[in-house]
């Protein structure tokens, strides 16, 4: 699949695991270690899909998926929280991320969410 990720999450455990697995599956994979960073790279790449955790320095995922959305409300986000409590989740979403999946979480399942997201906004397109 050609295709382009960006990967924010504060953990380089997560950053690598995650380009890893976008890689092997033909991504164009671009990383970001907090908020600030992605709405920088957001700006300069333009992806199909931001995969990002909510609780980061500088600049936490809701915050950068407020400033992204402002910029492009049709960017397509999704929210990795450790985070149960509802509150949160709703104002993610009210934020207009399209979807939030929780830490822990399984890596081939979130493979699948990311492909199906992708092409289906593209045949929406």
């Amino acid at each position: 699949m050609e295709a382009t990720i960006l990967i924010v999450d504060d953990q380089k455990g997560v950053r690598l695991l995650l380009e890893e697995l976008f890689t092997r599956d033909m991504w164009k994979v671009y990383l970001a270690a907090n908020g600030q960073e992605a709405v920088k790279k957001t700006a300069q790449i333009k992806p199909d899909i931001i995969l990002m955790d909510m609780k980061m320095p500088i600049m936490n995922g809701l915050e950068a998926a407020k400033a992204i959305l402002t910029a492009d409300k049709d960017q397509i986000i999704v929210m990795m929280t450790a985070y149960g409590e509802m509150d949160v989740v709703n104002k993610i979403i009210e934020a207009g991320v399209k979807k939030c999946i929780a830490k822990p979480f399984d890596i081939m399942l979130v493979r699948e969410l990311m492909r199906d997201m992708v092409i289906n906004t593209k045949i929406v397109s």
